[in-house]
């Protein structure tokens, strides 16, 4: 395979990973003097904030997914390419990737974040985790399929465990999940499900922390706590997850809680890069970069989002920045901006984080929002969280299908997602990603990989 991207008298710049902060880098360096390439392993950005409303079948994975090749038509001097990077090579400013080799003058590592286990690889194998769009469909097959099983199971403790939800993490992520789940249970069991009683259905949140939402505030914490207990969601706090044994979770204190739906969005962890040198990790697996998300000792590397931590360089935020969208973007665009100036010689601007807020919503007319001066709870803060999510969807399709799905879920819950669907990989596929797997990328550099991709940016404009 081969990239099979132009020589050009334009520097180069590679960035890998379309999320929030990689998209708005390749959009803002639109009509600049570099060649723009954009790799992922998928083909299309997601917005992350509304994954856990396909896994509770309240929108579809269309309405928050929008290919690259859409968002880029007609671009010039831009190319996409569908693929995950393995290895680095910053003293030839080569990269290998699963589909071959190339160059760059830049590198922008933004790959986002994945979840993580902290270690525990049982528990990494048994749980189902909420990260991503193909993720969040697995847990909805899971979710739907289970509330079919147990009108049909013989024994009353496989239908307890079929009806038991453990949500691990008490995050905006876990309580949101949990609200939407609680919703399900309250309003489309009884529909879709008449001879199920929905009482049998139990909702775990578990965080091992005092207390939920910690990074927000106490009152931010209690409110969220608060709703969540009043729509019948069992909030277990100061508890930890030790393992998963026997359709069971095991707790740190000895106790235990049948299931077989285990969802864990206990913390993140930077995408791994194959052969980064640890000195170049911080906390979370995050690449270390300075004020102006340079990796440093790395050569025209820089580093941006999730995947990065910036230490030093802004005291507010010493253990490095929230991993949230806003950073992913505000580093984006003034990383655009540094580029362009490093073109025409100027000197970069350091990077400092303008925080427009955090906020989290559990459910219908319960979310809380905070801002530099302002806390909301209740209904008016709900609203804001509609509209900022709404706001920041990529695609008018896209909007008007999720205003639609809110407005008609808000009166009804009458949808008409709620379909297990398990799609079936074509056997050319299945053999491509199988040759793709058993490829031994190999660290010496000329080994693999077509010549085309192998001339360093210098020898391109010689």
């Amino acid at each position: 395979m081969s990239f099979n991207v132009p020589q050009s008298n334009k520097k180069r710049v590679v960035i890998v990973g379309g999320g929030f902060g990689g998209l708005k880098l390749a959009n803002k360096l639109r009509k600049s003097n570099y060649q723009v390439v954009l790799i992922d392993r998928n083909n299309y950005h997601q917005f992350p904030p509304l994954i856990y409303q396909i896994a509770s079948a309240g929108i579809e994975p269309s309405s928050i997914s929008f290919p690259f090749r859409k968002l880029f038509q007609r671009r010039k001097d831009f190319y996409f390419r569908m693929a995950e990077v393995r290895s680095i090579f910053p003293e030839h400013k080569i990269i290998q990737t699963s589909i071959g080799k190339i160059s760059y003058d830049y590198l922008v590592l933004a790959a986002g974040a994945t979840t993580n286990f902290f270690g525990n690889k049982h528990i990494a194998e048994e749980a189902m985790p909420m990260k991503n769009v193909s993720e969040a469909m697995g847990l909805r097959n899971a979710l739907l399929d289970n509330f079919e099983r147990a009108l049909t199971c013989a024994g009353e403790q496989e239908r307890q465990e079929l009806l038991n939800v453990v949500i691990v993490g008490g995050g905006a992520t876990g309580v949101e999940i949990a609200g939407a789940l609680s919703e399900m249970k309250n309003y489309v069991l009884p529909k879709d499900y008449p001879d199920l009683p929905s009482s049998l259905m139990h909702i775990y949140l578990i965080e091992a922390g005092g207390r939920l939402l910690s990074a927000m505030s106490e009152e931010s914490s209690a409110a969220v706590e608060k709703y969540l207990r009043r729509m019948g969601v069992n909030v277990l706090l100061g508890k930890m997850v030790t393992d998963f044994k026997d359709h069971r979770v095991m707790l740190g204190d000895g106790s235990s809680i049948a299931t077989r739906t285990f969802i864990w969005v206990s913390g993140v962890a930077a995408q791994p890069i194959g052969n980064l040198s640890e000195k170049h990790l911080g906390r979370g697996r995050r690449i270390i970069v300075d004020t102006f998300n340079r990796v440093e000792g790395l050569d025209g590397v820089f580093a941006i989002g999730d995947q990065c931590i910036m230490p030093e360089g802004d005291a507010r935020w010493p253990g490095g920045h929230p991993q949230l969208a806003q950073v992913a973007i505000q580093q984006g665009t003034l990383l655009a901006k540094n580029l362009r100036r490093l073109d025409k010689g100027e000197e970069m601007r350091p990077f400092r984080y303008r925080n427009l807020g955090t906020m989290a919503t559990v459910g219908r007319n319960k979310a809380v929002a905070e801002f530099k001066t302002v806390k909301m709870a209740g209904f008016w803060a709900w609203v804001m969280w509609l509209l900022v999510h709404l706001r920041s969807i990529l695609g008018v399709r896209n909007k008007m299908i999720v205003l639609f799905n809110w407005m008609w879920n808000y009166f009804s819950y009458s949808q008409s997602l709620r379909m297990i669907i398990y799609a079936k990989k074509a056997q050319e596929v299945k053999r491509r990603e199988e040759r793709l797997a058993s490829t031994h990328w190999g660290t010496d550099l000329l080994s693999e990989g077509s010549e085309d991709t192998l001339h360093t940016p210098q020898a391109e404009k010689k």
